[in-house]
């Protein structure tokens, strides 16, 4: 879990949680702070509750060219100049 907010605690940068983990989140004072949640692009706003864990009902299949490596192919993808 990566903070991404500015006003997240400055000493705190984060954690790794177990795939079983679930978190959720609860909205304080809504109508004065109002939350919206993103999911694959997907905006919903004036959230009052969001809860995250992994779903493994769904699966994908990897594809890569033999000669490179999984971890070039991101990296060429992540730094494409």
């Amino acid at each position: 879990m990566t903070p991404i907010s500015p006003f997240r605690p400055r000493r705190w940068r984060g954690a790794i949680l177990s795939n079983r983990a679930e978190v959720r989140f609860i909205t304080r004072e809504a109508p004065k702070r109002p939350v919206s949640a993103v999911a694959d692009n997907v905006e919903f706003q004036n959230v009052l509750e969001v809860t995250v864990r992994e779903d493994r009902t769904h699966g994908v299949t990897l594809l890569f060219d033999p000669g490179t490596s999984l971890e070039e192919r991101v990296l060429s993808e992540q730094f494409r100049f």
